[in-house]
């Protein structure tokens, strides 16, 4: 399973060479600098979504196997390795850039739990207690849709799933879907709007 597009930050191997640059961020309420690049979604800044998603941050478990679905340069493994250390993190992308500079930035920070992947490179028969995302919405909602029934069915029984989505990209069309694609085995809630987007929350009963 993949989620690539032939252009932009979608593409497994960004054209030209990595050229990285240190930007300042707010990760868990402490300014951090990391490592950033072109080629990347956000790489200038925290996304605004992925912003609100981390204003949730502090409801993660204190240990357990987190997954982030589409890492970029790593803000949501990031944080989340720095908010629950005994967790294990592990943080996936298609696009070779975003993996190396997660890795790159989880050292930076002396960060050791996060697990820097492809999809495929995922142990199929691990199971998630959490998975924290700001989903590639813009790949369409077929190859979405397909991410998210493969990602989803690996929560734990009384796992959960928060996942960030703009209102005018489909935030409200997405919550009816997952409501009804995975009912009865999930609860799909609506738990923050904020600014543009709702924080959407997916739990395997």
């Amino acid at each position: 399973m993949c989620f690539v597009s032939d252009n932009h930050y979608f593409a497994s191997s960004p054209d030209g060479p990595l050229v990285t640059r240190e930007i300042t961020v707010n990760l868990n309420g402490n300014k951090t600098k990391v490592l950033t690049a072109g080629g990347i979604f956000s790489p200038e800044h925290i996304d605004q979504g992925t912003q609100v998603l981390l204003t949730h941050i502090e409801s993660a478990n204190p240990s357990g196997n987190f997954l982030d679905i589409g890492c970029g340069w790593g803000p949501i493994a990031l944080a989340l390795a720095l908010q629950s250390p005994k967790a294990t993190i592990y943080a996936i992308d298609v696009n070779e850039r975003s993996l190396e500079l997660t890795k790159m930035n989880a050292e930076k920070l002396s960060l050791t739990n996060i697990i820097v992947c492809k999809p495929e490179e995922v142990p199929i028969n691990i199971q998630f207690d959490e998975i924290w995302s700001n989903p590639p919405i813009r790949v369409g909602k077929a190859v979405l849709h397909e991410i998210l029934e493969l990602w989803l069915n690996k929560l734990v029984s009384g796992g959960t799933a928060r996942l960030v989505v703009q209102k005018n990209l489909g935030s409200d069309s997405l919550h009816k879907w997952l409501m009804e694609t995975f009912s009865p085995t999930f609860e799909s809630t609506r738990v923050d709007t904020s600014k543009t987007f709702r924080v959407l929350k997916v739990s395997k009963l």
